[in-house]
């Protein structure tokens, strides 16, 4: 084997890309893994399936009905009493607004129904149903 000497002058003026490209392809997968968990809702809902149906409109009142009959009001746990104070306050605040009902599938008919009576009675007279697409 053969060695050679150098005598110092050469600088290595190269950047060694691989650890780089490691970094950052582990950061990638992180994110990757991580972005599903914070875009999920808090409140696991299996919307109703249709095949018409628009995209969603900007809402200050998203009511969501879970299977199990918990109300859920811009992701904070209610009863049928706040959804009316906080409807009416969002009705003083913009007459126009409206209110978006996102109910699970397995939730009866007249539950609905009757949190639509309640923001209805509140003042709102804009009101959609959540689906998922078909």
């Amino acid at each position: 084997m053969a060695f050679k000497i150098d005598s110092g002058d050469d600088v290595m003026a190269e950047i060694n890309v691989v650890p780089l490209v490691d970094v950052i392809l582990v950061v990638l997968i992180i994110f990757m893994v991580t972005a599903p968990m914070i875009m999920k809702p808090s409140i696991n809902v299996n919307l109703p399936k249709a095949a018409s149906g628009e995209a969603t409109v900007p809402s200050k009142l998203n009511i969501t009905i879970a299977a199990d009959g918990k109300i859920n009001l811009d992701g904070k746990m209610v009863d049928d009493s706040q959804i009316t104070e906080a409807s009416l306050a969002e009705v003083k605040k913009n007459p126009d607004i409206q209110a978006i009902i996102s109910a699970d599938k397995d939730v009866p008919h007249g539950r609905v129904v009757g949190i639509l009576d309640l923001v209805k009675g509140a003042g709102v007279k804009k009101f959609a149903i959540s689906i998922d697409k078909k």
